[in-house]
């Protein structure tokens, strides 16, 4: 080794190796090992979207306890990424990587085989997302210490766009999987991508620049872990119990309870979750400045390119969450009656526009710029949004949507290619488990709160839609009204997409005209089909307001977005050496 290449270097990194030491082809391959990891979470995460018809029947649910599962997930994402990366500092990445994919195993196997949805939310939301909360951040880790600068960029590029296609395949594969087999094939699958990364893990070689085992934070992650969730769940309840004056008493373990001033539980919680955030922070800022390392350093937020592009990956996230979770894909089942896999081939413009986009997008940034690229992408989404808010409609079918989900996927792809590269390229190797940690950590916190949020809005507009809607409607019997009001306010959100109540009610209906007159049973059939067409009718027009709001709110987000990536460097990418 030459003296000029040593002498910068501490003498205990001397006699290491350096990633670009290796070989192209086992960089190369090491990236496809944790392209797939990153590929297997965001697809568990979109699964199910076009899904919700058949898990709602097969387990007799609801849409509110799938968003439960669907928010959860993602709250733990964001809750544990941060302790996961640090987890990975303190035993190694390579490890945390390989117990995190066997936890994900173990949680995909329990979600194949779920008998109701407490089940569900335990295998998928809880035990799935504590396994990702340890390989995400291990694998965007060890893409920094596996490539030199001079790669990492392009290695972060692949890394963003398999994110982002994953996102978007996902609804296709499983809907592919429900109608041909049974959703429970979407994460039946995962055992086997699960045994590939252990292979591929074996390959992984990790490099540290510091050989000082960092502090754990046990005030930081349960300051941040309780806030994210007490926040989180006052977002998802404001539907329920209202966002002021409680809508009604606060219900826990089957008890009601009159909370002070008949202020909702919803705004207390949200109150608290946002005071024990800014409790953490502070936190961090004191722990920091007594000598001990942090859960997350303040000084990360120092460089620009990192904090920049993690807030704008944060409410990018916090966006797309509505488009797919609640808009086109419950608009395919709700409105259309499509199943599971014809909804996902609804999305499947969307897929495509980000599989053509997301590679392309690295060689115009080479052209132009980094942002300059993204805020393209993120003004053809916005375009886009506009373009959908106004595509629902009783007469919209799939073709309509096709040229403004391509539009959305295309700008889409631009965005979240560069975003990795722009955040963490120019992260030193020493910081990079806790950036990989916070910056997962920040975009599953958008995610957490855009899921909550707009599925809170989506089942509001619905509900606010349909009561609104039935008892201004004269052919609905007055009966049928008051039971179709007391449904809703007890919190019922299946919204006609529990088959296996409308069949019951068929069911019972015919049981209980058996015994008239023939005329009678003719007169009351057509009532009864009338009745049961307008209801109908008006759940479809409920769901379309609900879409609506949803897109609203990713239309809301993409601006912030636009105005946020402002602060991102103009020029070309500053890796860190």
């Amino acid at each position: 080794m030459k003296k000029a290449d040593t002498q910068d270097k501490p003498a205990e990194l001397l006699d290491k190796p350096s990633p670009d030491q290796h070989s192209q082809p086992f960089k190369w391959g090491v990236l496809l090992t944790l392209c797939l990891a990153v590929a297997i979470i965001v697809i568990d995460g979109t699964v199910l979207n076009v899904s919700i018809s058949a898990i709602v029947k097969d387990l007799n649910t609801d849409v509110k306890a799938i968003t439960w599962a669907q928010t959860l997930y993602s709250l733990i994402l964001a809750a544990l990424g941060i302790f996961g990366g640090r987890l990975g500092d303190l035993f190694g990445r390579r490890k945390a990587f390989v117990v995190g994919a066997i936890i994900f195993g173990i949680g995909s196997l329990m979600t194949a085989v779920a008998p109701n949805v407490g089940v569900l939310i335990l295998g998928w939301s809880v035990v799935e997302g504590i396994g990702a909360a340890l390989m995400t951040p291990a694998s965007s880790a060890l893409i920094v210490s596996n490539f030199a600068p001079k790669d990492r960029g392009k290695a972060f590029g692949i890394y963003g766009a398999t994110a982002g296609i994953a996102s978007a395949i996902g609804p296709i594969l499983g809907g592919f999987l429900t109608t041909n087999a049974s959703w429970r094939w979407a994460f039946g699958i995962n055992l086997v991508v699960v045994l590939g990364l252990c292979f591929g893990a074996t390959k992984l070689k990790e490099y540290s620049e510091n050989s000082k085992k960092p502090d754990f934070d046990t005030v930081g992650f349960v300051l941040s872990g309780a806030g994210l969730s007490i926040l989180t769940f006052g977002i998802i309840e404001s539907g329920t119990y209202g966002w002021g004056i409680a809508k009604k008493a606060f219900e826990l373990f089957g008890n009601s309870y009159n909370l002070p001033g008949n202020i909702s539980v919803s705004l207390y919680c949200t109150i608290i979750g946002l005071g024990l955030i800014l409790s953490y922070i502070l936190w961090e800022l004191h722990y920091e400045k007594i000598g001990k390392e942090p859960l997350v350093s303040m000084s990360l937020f120092k460089n620009r390119s990192f904090a920049s592009g993690a807030v704008t990956f944060s409410i990018l996230f916090a966006g797309f969450s509505g488009l797919i979770a609640f808009g086109a894909g419950l608009f395919f089942q709700g409105v259309l009656k499509l199943g599971a896999f014809d909804s996902g081939i609804g999305t499947f413009p969307l897929s495509l526009g980000v599989f053509i986009m997301a590679p392309l997008s690295s060689k115009i940034a080479a052209k132009i710029t980094p942002r300059t690229t993204l805020q393209i992408g993120l003004l053809l989404a916005t375009i886009a949004g506009y373009w959908l808010y106004n595509t629902f409609s009783l007469t919209a079918d799939r073709l309509t949507f096709a040229p403004v989900l391509l539009l959305f996927g295309l700008g889409f792809g631009m965005v979240v290619s560069q975003l990795s590269s722009i955040t963490l390229s120019s992260i030193p190797v020493t910081q990079a488990g806790s950036a990989s940690g916070v910056n997962g950590s920040l975009r599953d916190v958008g995610r957490t709160i855009g899921t909550a949020l707009i599925g809170a809005a989506f089942i509001s507009a619905v509900s606010t839609s349909i009561i609104s809607s039935i008892n201004t409607n004269s052919i609905i019997p007055n009966q049928t009204k008051q039971a179709i009001q007391t449904t809703i306010d007890k919190g019922d959100t299946s919204f006609g997409f529990n088959t296996t109540d409308e069949g019951k009610q068929d069911t019972e209906f015919n049981q209980s005209i058996a015994k008239l007159p023939q005329p009678a049973q003719e007169k009351a059939t057509q009532s009864y089909k009338t009745t049961k067409e307008e209801i109908s009718n008006i759940t479809k027009m409920g769901i379309i307001e609900g879409n609506k709001v949803s897109i609203l709110y990713t239309g809301i987000f993409t601006v912030f977005c636009l105005i946020s990536s402002f602060t991102i460097p103009k020029g070309k990418l500053r890796t860190s050496h």
